[in-house]
């Protein structure tokens, strides 16, 4: 099943299979065969999620993308239940295919507490807007729409956000409205980190010469949102060595709004 032949909703609507144990669906993407990171993240919160009280949101979660997953069989997510506190929830999720163990993610919990709110300051209203002219269409399928500034702008960072027929399948569940923020959030990162090296170009000559992966991901979720809204992902990169790099960056909706900082290191090696 490709993409493009499934709603988001699907993909983050998670079957129970037995004690703390969910199946998901896989699917093909315009890349290739291996599974897109951003999907895994996003169905291992709401595994997560499904074993914690419904009062309590997601605030952070860790994960390492352990082996490429495939699209041609469902994936199996299993969370072993670390602690329940009288504030926090702690779960490990394991997503599971034939190959074994796919990616592995440590995600707290957190019951709402009324205190102090600081936020931090949006770059966004000095920004190329997403209607900009200028800004490059970088989407892939019908679910995830992105605008990406022009390279000369200097500008690292890209305008994401879920499309809209999509998001509104999602409702106002606060999991999957943060599922949603995590499956695309794995669309940002790699664009600084391969910036840095000498021989790429950014163009379409790269493509062949230099492979890529996603080695691991974590996010702090700090505000609501609506999904369907735009999202400035900006973000800056922190050297590259070893054939590694690290990318970090934080989330703001169109309207200002603060909503997630996400790091992810990056795999860039020349293929030989």
């Amino acid at each position: 099943m490709r993409v493009d032949e499934v709603r988001l909703v699907e993909l983050l609507s998670l079957e129970p299979r037995g004690l703390d144990a969910f199946i998901g669906l896989a699917v093909s993407y315009p890349w290739g065969p291996r599974l897109y990171g951003g999907q895994v993240v996003a169905q291992g919160l709401v595994a997560g999620a499904m074993t914690v009280d419904a009062a309590r949101r997601a605030h952070s979660l860790h994960a390492y993308f352990i082996r490429p997953g495939t699209h041609t069989e469902p994936v199996r997510f299993e969370v072993q239940r670390l602690r329940d506190g009288r504030s926090f929830s702690v779960r490990q999720v394991t997503a599971l295919q034939s190959s074994g163990a796919i990616l592995s993610m440590l995600i707290s919990f957190q019951t709402p507490e009324d205190e102090a709110d600081i936020p931090m300051a949006s770059p966004v209203p000095d920004l190329l807007g997403p209607d900009d002219a200028s800004m490059s269409d970088e989407g892939w399928g019908k679910m995830l729409e992105r605008q990406t500034p022009p390279l000369d702008t200097g500008i690292p960072g890209h305008w994401i956000r879920v499309a809209s027929d999509h998001a509104s399948e999602l409702g106002a569940d606060p999991v999957l409205q943060a599922a949603a923020l995590a499956f695309i959030s794995d669309a940002a990162p790699t664009r600084p980190v391969r910036a840095l090296h000498p021989d790429l170009r950014g163009d379409r000559t790269d493509l062949g010469q230099f492979t890529g992966a996603s080695l691991d991901h974590s996010m702090w979720f700090h505000r609501d949102g609506e999904i369907a809204d735009w999202h400035w992902f900006g973000l800056q990169a922190h050297g590259l060595a070893g054939a590694r790099g690290v990318a970090t960056g934080d989330v703001f909706a169109i309207d200002g709004t603060h909503r997630a900082t996400l790091s992810q290191q990056v795999l860039l090696r020349r293929v030989t």
